[in-house]
């Protein structure tokens, strides 16, 4: 039989075991919504096998932060998400500006967080139109009449500056090109590589992964167009969702470190500062503007 102080041991073991055992990756927080699960979509900016172990990484690194399990969803396209969070089937989300804009609208969609820059403020990007040498499109003035690929209606820098560009060209992008949605930036920045379209769409980040790919030389393209400095892609919190995990969650947001991403993934997501910084709502009224502008519907992106 165990002596008392055998049996004391034992439990004084165990205790000190439990004290530096490994702890779970987190631990349940009692406002996690959906059941315990934060649902984070993502719009199919890139090519999915390229998104997804970047963002299923960010989704890892916030639920340490969040306490709650965060599942990623690469969406179809950029009008899949927007429903996806009209419906409350999403919980957070990346948007681009135009596909903000429009969630802002129609899903409830609240801008909280994007990606930061070495400085600390918010990353930007740019939007182009080039063409390749030997295509008939040399200049803006050569575009009516020839190929276009944009990315995607909803998108800022693959429908939305490309075309106010034309427009300022007195080109009309509905009748003068023959443009055709390839679905994303990389399918557009591939039409171009093999010479399928005459010209199209081409922003900084399609170059960033291009390049990281091993598939894009300065010499092989043409830039007709490039715009000045867009605002980077907004995380949003759905803006139904409880106060108490809303405010919560945005804080965790602002001040993620994303270190932890390679160098390459942070080229490609478009953050040289490896972290997020706050964002808000009105950082994105220079594409409200620019919808204006142009006189988009934006019930008709949706």
């Amino acid at each position: 039989m165990r002596s008392r102080s055998t049996v004391v041991s034992v439990f004084a073991l165990a205790a000190a075991i439990a004290a530096v055992a490994p702890m779970p990756a987190f631990a349940a927080a009692d406002d996690c919504p959906n059941g315990g699960v934060v649902r984070f979509g993502v719009e199919p900016y890139e090519a999915a096998p390229k998104l997804v172990p970047i963002y299923d990484h960010i989704g890892q690194l916030l639920a340490k932060k969040l306490g709650c399990e965060v599942k990623i969803q690469i969406t179809t396209n950029y009008n899949a998400e927007i429903e996806a969070m009209r419906s409350g089937k999403l919980e957070l989300g990346e948007f681009g500006p135009l596909g903000y804009v429009l969630a802002h609208q129609v899903a409830k969609a609240e801008a909280v967080a994007t990606f930061g820059a070495k400085d600390g403020k918010a990353e930007s990007y740019t939007a182009s139109i080039v063409s390749w040498p030997g295509s008939p499109v040399q200049s803006m003035k050569d575009l009516p009449g020839h190929s276009f690929a944009f990315s995607d209606p909803a998108s800022t820098s693959g429908h939305l500056y490309p075309a106010f560009a034309m427009r300022k060209n007195n080109i009309d992008p509905d009748k003068d090109v023959k443009g055709f949605y390839a679905g994303s930036h990389g399918a557009s920045f591939e039409a171009l590589r093999n010479h399928k379209v005459e010209a199209g769409e081409l922003n900084s980040q399609e170059i960033e992964a291009a390049k990281i790919a091993g598939s894009y030389k300065d010499g092989d393209y043409i830039t007709l167009w490039k715009s000045d400095a867009i605002p980077i892609d907004p995380i949003a919190v759905r803006g139904d969702l409880p106060e108490g995990f809303k405010a919560r969650v945005t804080t965790i947001l602002q001040t993620l470190d994303l270190t932890e991403l390679s160098a390459d993934d942070l080229k490609i997501i478009g953050s040289s500062g490896a972290r997020f910084v706050p964002a808000k709502d009105s950082d994105y009224n220079i594409v409200r503007d620019l919808v204006d502008t142009l006189h988009i519907d934006l019930a008709k992106l949706d």
